[in-house]
């Protein structure tokens, strides 16, 4: 007999009323939303806006992909998850490590706990770095299903909880740098929430398009008339539909259309000398075609003899810096766990990006585009959309309180009655 709720790290959720479906849109900013609504060219997210729930809430930071997944499955803070970037320093190796290992993680997803519950759980990513942390516990023999768009023709059944997917969803592989790879995974969910009945889907976007296009441009209009199509589809289908974003999205170019970069490891070295400082760059993954590894968010090692105290008075009076901040009081601003954090963070305006030294990051990839990043406080707020309205409550609730990203499952499993 399946319980009435599930109780994951903490807090209590109602068992799902309906299939419930949460979709992540990677770059997301309301910025697309509120314009593309304006000019009536999405009727369905409109339609949920005005029926159902909407608000921007605040995500997490820095304002990175992995640490706002992982603290909407979690419905924790980035401090109690331990996923703070999607790179660190670990400083007993002194080197840089990639955070999406699923031991990293440091608390249950509710995916896992309600799979554990007896739930029917399904979660797509588009790229392949999430889909083992938001995998992580999810037992695939028990009839659940993991896997990312980008390796949707290497799933296996022991791996993924499926296979063949390319041949059952009559699909063709997507290339990982296209609006494609998030349109699939998009069309993955609709078939197999036909298919499979999952009591729970968690689906998962890139933000390949959000890097290139402004919410004006053409590109991105008709990328959210596709993504706006495919959610009316979800709610035809009767899901319990959720709508966020894992951060926003900002142009950080100047006027010349060139990036608006502070190279703070060149500035460290000449102010301070050559290995007094390691810069870090969190936003760092596989596909720093997006962005160069350029963000809003960096974080700095001390070396040698150097205080942060040091690195803070380096760092303060820059152009473009809009918080410099030593590892206690960005931890207790940002909700951050110490043992991952570096002895400063900098945090750069909404206009200007921070990289390492300038011949250690690759614009290639950016293909005349202007540098659109995030990383930084200006990108951290998110919508958050239900199709249903909330109950009187949560209503209440969400009226006297700033709402965070991590509290999505609670207001939508606790706080929509969508029977």
């Amino acid at each position: 007999m399946r319980p009435t709720e599930v109780v994951v790290n903490g807090t209590s959720y109602r068992w799902p009323q309906k299939p419930t479906v949460v979709v992540c849109i990677d770059g997301g900013d309301p910025e697309y939303l509120q314009g593309l609504s304006a000019l009536g060219l999405i009727p369905n997210i409109s339609k949920f806006i005005e029926q159902g729930f909407s608000t921007v809430a605040q995500g997490a930071m820095p304002s990175f992909t992995c640490p706002n997944n992982m603290s909407i499955v979690t419905g924790t803070p980035v401090s109690q998850h331990g996923i703070s970037g999607n790179f660190y320093l670990d400083t007993h190796t002194g080197k840089p490590v990639v955070m999406t290992g699923p031991e990293l993680l440091r608390n249950d997803t509710i995916l896992s706990q309600f799979a554990s519950a007896g739930a029917k759980v399904i979660s797509i990513t588009a790229k392949d770095k999430l889909r083992r942390q938001l995998g992580k516990n999810l037992e695939m023999s028990l009839g659940n299903i993991s896997f990312s768009a980008e390796q949707a023709s290497r799933c296996t059944l022991q791996e993924n909880g499926i296979e063949n997917v390319l041949a059952r969803l009559a699909m063709p592989q997507p290339d990982v740098y296209s609006a494609e790879l998030s349109l699939f995974v998009l069309q993955a969910g609709l078939q197999l929430l036909e298919t499979e009945k999952p009591d729970l889907m968690y689906l998962s976007l890139t933000d390949w398009v959000q890097h290139k296009y402004a919410p004006e441009a053409k590109e991105a209009q008709d990328f959210y008339q596709a993504l706006d199509h495919l959610f009316g589809q979800f709610d035809q289908k009767g899901a319990l539909l959720a709508l966020t974003a894992d951060h926003g999205m900002s142009d950080k170019s100047n006027a010349d259309g060139q990036p608006n970069v502070i190279w703070l490891q060149d500035v460290l070295d000449q102010k301070l000398g050559v290995g007094s400082a390691q810069v870090i760059c969190p936003i760092t993954d596989a596909y720093v075609g997006h962005h160069g590894a350029l963000g809003g968010f960096v974080r700095v090692w001390c070396q040698g003899q150097t205080t942060p105290q040091q690195v803070i008075e380096a760092v303060a009076s820059l152009d473009g810096i809009e918080l410099v901040l030593d590892k206690e009081n960005v931890c207790r601003l940002f909700d951050l766990p110490p043992d991952r954090e570096g002895d400063v963070a900098v945090v750069a305006r909404k206009n200007v990006c921070i990289g390492t030294s300038a011949d250690r990051h690759d614009f290639s990839g950016l293909q005349g585009h202007r540098l659109r990043t995030h990383g930084s406080t200006s990108e951290a707020h998110v919508p958050l959309i239900f199709n249903h309205p909330l109950n009187t409550p949560y209503k209440i609730k969400a009226g006297v309180s700033v709402l965070k990203s991590h509290q999505l499952f609670d207001y939508l499993l606790n706080g929509v009655d969508s029977k």
